[in-house]
């Protein structure tokens, strides 16, 4: 069978073509900062906030926001339509004293008086020469320019479909924009009142339905399309200087010659701040560029402006209940490009994925954590990283020889006096059959010469502890990470590897505590005189025990000499420089795991002589070994003693 394909644009759902979101990448990231000290929720937000190769992240966005803010307002100002009426006023006032010039009448003297009376402030000016007879064509068609300019300008800034509506302005049109505003502010006023406006808003936009392209459905949509460009152009008078605005004030009386223009919106901006006290109607941005703006091209910046500062509170995530989805993606497209929408919508698809697959989990007290599967992911990553800087290899630690309680190993030999394990009864007859047909002989007999026993393995079991420093010299020093990178790498390779053996972790500060790998993980640095080396040998000792049928292995992680131990009470005594009983304590305890057989090594970090003396004192006693790795080479030092020593 043949056939066709046919391909298509893509219109929605998931990008077949997108490329994966990288869990495993960002999950190591997430793990790095959480050890480092980060708490989980923290260390997502950090994430986002920074970003994944090829993808744009919530900082960078935000500043891209900021600088398209401020260039807004370095190169644009709000004296548009002031410059605007000043430049049409001059024109008309200099084609009216040409027209005045050569007629040597009385009236005309009268007239140039009146003209050079005139308020020196162009809004004063306008209103006095509403009523003046004009001469001179020209000027009365541009002092009717002033009329209609600030008409539309004001009629549009509040409108956002008024200038595709505005045309040659007539009277009729402005007895139709008179008899909307006068409609719509009858029915903000009954919405404000809580009366029912279904029928008043059908009847509404049937009638005026030409100056609303938007089409909102109801009242309530209507109102949050006015209340927007309203508080906008509401910012814009905040925005201006105390002289501007009252020229504008006194400008409105003159939209279009009639006054009930600016009466009907100072009405409409009244009700619409009522309907919607929570836009911002108080703010103010400061303009300073040299590309003058009218009011409705102000209003559509100080819109922009406010889109642009709902779009970073959005990307900040600062908000009780923020999530990513909240953004808007396709005001942040129309913003910084088509690019910065795919960087939002792939971090919160990342974000939505480490929740869905099961990364992170709640703890009793409601605090986000690091999920068991992260944990064993961040392990795997940490025990690579150890695994692939040894360069000896991977190191076994099993011993084998052949004995009856080992495991198979998946092969077999002849058998020899003195063996106990099982026989390998295929090969053993097989044997008999091939040696019989080889002499001859009639029938199969079983000779001890043919007899193979099953291989095994013997598998020793350890109790392993690993004692890491968790004072604050380990935070101050930079030996933090590595530390936990190798509490890690530990704990994956006993868990995953040799399973038989029971891994006791136990950080020691002033007390010492058995912590599970999250807690480790999530540990976080705190300021804390003491390095209780007594109390950590104490715990374990007691994993030891509750282990007595495995060897025990004692692995101790320190940068510093022991400072503190504790008293029979439960109490931790401190002491700088170290007490002799501290001292004496803590050797005591080392000589009593020393009589259980314990393996011992000792990771030096730093170079403190103090401690050099210490630790040598402490490996001698025990007949253990002490290992002085750089802090890269920790986890590899710590995994490959752990090997050698049950290799050997």
């Amino acid at each position: 069978m043949t056939g066709t394909w046919r391909y298509g644009r893509w219109h929605e759902g998931p990008d077949p073509l997108a490329p994966p979101l990288g869990l495993r990448e960002a999950l190591d990231e997430l793990g790095r900062d959480v050890m480092d000290g980060a708490s989980p929720r923290s260390a997502l937000e950090e994430l986002l906030r920074r970003g994944t190769p090829g993808t744009t992240g919530l900082d960078e966005l935000t500043r891209q926001l900021w600088q398209r803010r401020a260039k807004l307002q370095r190169e644009n100002n709000l004296d548009g339509t002031l410059n605007e009426v000043r430049e049409l006023l001059e024109r008309a006032l200099d084609a009216e004293r040409r027209a005045l010039f050569p007629d040597p009448s009385d009236d005309a003297r009268f007239a140039e008086a009146r003209l050079d009376a005139l308020p020196s402030s162009t809004a004063g000016a306008v209103n006095e020469l509403a009523e003046y007879p004009w001469r001179s064509e020209q000027a009365r068609e541009d002092y009717q320019r002033i009329r209609d300019l600030l008409g539309e300008q004001l009629m549009q800034s509040r409108f956002e479909g008024m200038k595709d509506a505005l045309g040659q302005v007539g009277k009729a049109d402005v007895d139709a924009m008179a008899g909307m505003l006068e409609d719509l502010n009858e029915l903000l006023a009954a919405h404000a009142r809580g009366e029912d406006t279904s029928e008043r808003f059908a009847e509404f936009m049937a009638k005026h339905g030409q100056y609303f392209p938007e089409n909102p459905e109801n009242t309530e949509e209507l109102v949050d399309a006015l209340a927007a460009r309203s508080a906008a152009v509401q910012r814009m008078m905040n925005s201006m200087s105390a002289e501007q605005r009252a020229e504008l004030a006194d400008l409105s009386a003159q939209a279009f010659g009639d006054s009930r223009i600016g009466q009907g919106l100072s009405t409409m901006d009244g009700l619409l701040r009522t309907l919607r006290p929570g836009e911002d109607w108080d703010s103010a941005a400061r303009m300073r560029g040299d590309n003058p703006l009218g009011l409705a091209e102000g209003a559509q910046a100080m819109q922009e402006l406010g889109q642009l500062d709902a779009l970073a509170e959005q990307l900040s995530q600062s908000y009780p209940g923020a999530r990513l989805e909240d953004i808007d993606l396709e005001a942040l497209a129309a913003q910084l490009g088509e690019e910065a929408a795919v960087s939002a919508r792939r971090l919160a698809e990342l974000e939505r994925e480490l929740h869905r697959g099961g990364l992170f989990e709640r703890a009793e007290d409601g605090t986000l954590r690091l999920s068991p599967k992260a944990l064993r992911r961040l392990g795997a990553v940490a025990l690579r990283d150890v695994l692939g800087s040894l360069r000896a290899g991977r190191g076994e630690r099993d011993t084998t020889r052949a004995g009856a309680a080992g495991e198979p190993t998946g092969s077999s030999r002849p058998w020899r006096f003195g063996d106990t394990e099982s026989w390998d009864v295929a090969r053993t007859v097989r044997n008999a059959v091939l040696r019989s047909a080889e002499t001859g002989a009639s029938g199969v007999r079983l000779d001890v010469r043919d007899v193979e026993v099953i291989e095994t393995e013997k598998r020793e079991r350890a109790a392993v502890a690993l004692c890491v420093d968790t004072s604050w010299s380990m935070v101050a020093e930079g030996r933090w990470l590595p530390m936990k990178r190798t509490a890690l790498a530990l704990h994956q390779l006993i868990t995953t590897r040799y399973r038989t053996d029971e891994l006791a972790l136990i950080g020691f500060g002033r007390h010492a505590n058995t912590l599970e790998l999250g807690e480790l993980v999530a540990l976080e640095g705190t300021w804390e005189q003491g390095t209780n080396l007594h109390h950590a040998l104490l715990l374990a000792g007691r994993h030891f025990q509750r282990n007595p049928d495995a060897n025990p292995v004692l692995l101790v992680v320190t940068d510093g000499e022991p400072t503190a131990h504790l008293e029979p009470d439960g109490a931790a005594e401190f002491s700088y420089p170290p007490d002799p009983r501290t001292l004496a304590l803590t050797v005591s305890e080392v000589d009593s795991l020393a009589r259980l057989g314990t393996s011992t090594s000792i990771f030096r970090l730093g170079e403190d002589p103090r401690l050099t003396e210490f630790v040598d004192l402490l490996a001698r006693r025990a007949n253990g070994r002490v290992v002085a790795p750089d802090l890269d080479g920790l986890g590899a030092a710590v995994v490959a003693d752990y090997l050698r020593g049950r290799r050997t």
